[in-house]
């Protein structure tokens, strides 16, 4: 059978089969079909037209504006800038470190200036409980078992000697001290022997031999204005260096040692330390004058750094932040020593060459 008797008839062209009907276009005829049945002739014209996909019946629908699309979540949303740097954070409770420092403060000068002897027992307690932190860290991060007891003994014979009689007082004690931890570390097993004993005579000289330079200070006429002197200029080094290298700080002083120290605030420590030591010097040490403060701020301002810097090579060693907990907000009593005991022989030695020990 042929396909194309299925086909409706073709449309004739024409302009009364035109696809825009207007006012004044003919009326369409009106036919018989086959069946006699009369239709309009426009039905069939549409019906072809539909058949054939003429443009009459194409859809006259206004074409639709596009969904606008949803805003993207907040995690894909784009970065319009990069994020603002982190705010400079202190690493401390500083409310806590600045309580803790004031009620040190407060007991060390109420000591230095009603009597000698009890300062003397503030810095054998300090000496004895620094010895129980490093002893015990060295034990837990390193297995290395220095023993304390004749440390802790020798330490304060040490401090009581360097105040009776001075310099040859404490090599005495000090001697004498690394005698009693050879002997008391052969009640053990031989085995890492040479390791103790060598952290044991480093822990006696570390500690209580270089603050028995302190309890020194303290023997002359002004001992107590010297180690005022001594404390202002470390505590004032270390409050520079913080402040200028936490504001202005950018190149690493030490990044292997110490990330967070910069030349930026070493040059800090040093003006603050020479600004306070000229002032100390001209108004606190009988005979001194301010160009021997310069020198000594700058002396101190190093040796504090060099003395932060020796205690953090040793906690980075053992893998601590601190060295305790003792003391809020300052960690042990080692993290307030370590940049002092290195500082007390400087400022005795520089305060003896200028104006002398008496």
């Amino acid at each position: 059978m042929n396909d194309s008797s299925w086909q409706p008839e073709p449309v004739p062209a024409g302009p009364a089969y035109d696809a825009q009907v207007g006012p004044h276009t003919r009326p369409m005829p009106i036919v018989p079909d086959a069946a006699g049945r009369d239709f309009d002739d426009r039905e069939a014209r549409d019906r072809g037209a539909a058949a054939h996909g003429g443009p009459l019946f194409r859809a006259e629908t206004p074409p639709q504006e596009p969904m606008p699309s949803p805003p993207p979540p907040p995690s894909q949303a784009p970065q319009d800038a990069s994020p603002p740097p982190p705010k400079k954070r202190a690493g401390r409770d500083l409310r806590a470190a600045i309580g803790v420092g004031v009620g040190l403060g407060a007991v060390i000068f109420a000591s230095l200036f009603i009597v000698k002897a009890v300062f003397v027992g503030v810095i054998v307690v300090a000496v004895v409980v620094g010895l129980w932190e490093l002893t015990s860290r060295l034990q837990e991060k390193k297995g290395i078992k220095a023993p304390l007891v004749p440390l802790a003994v020798g330490g304060a014979a040490m401090v009581i000697a360097g105040y009776v009689r001075g310099a040859e007082g404490a090599w005495v004690a000090m001697a004498l001290t690394a005698l009693a931890v050879l002997v008391w570390r052969m009640t053990e097993p031989p085995e890492n022997y040479l390791k103790d004993v060598t952290a044991g005579v480093f822990a006696a000289f570390y500690v209580p031999f270089l603050a028995t330079f302190v309890a020194m200070l303290l023997t002359a006429e002004d001992g107590p204005q010297r180690v005022v002197t001594f404390l202002v200029l470390t505590v004032v080094s270390d409050t520079g260096a913080y402040a200028v290298g936490w504001r202005f700080g950018k190149t690493k002083l030490a990044p292997r040692i110490s990330p967070g120290k910069t030349r930026e605030g070493l040059f800090g420590a040093m003006a603050f330390a020479m600004a306070a030591g000229a002032l100390c010097m001209e108004f606190l040490i009988e005979g001194g004058s301010w160009w021997q403060g310069l020198v000594l701020g700058l002396a101190v301002a190093v040796s504090a750094t060099l003395g932060d810097l020796g205690e953090s090579m040793i906690k980075r060693d053992l893998g601590i932040k601190d060295m305790g907990t003792l003391l809020p907000g300052h960690g042990g009593i080692m993290d307030r020593l370590d940049s002092l005991l290195p500082t007390a022989p400087v400022v005795w030695l520089l305060l003896a060459a200028f104006v002398g020990t008496g």
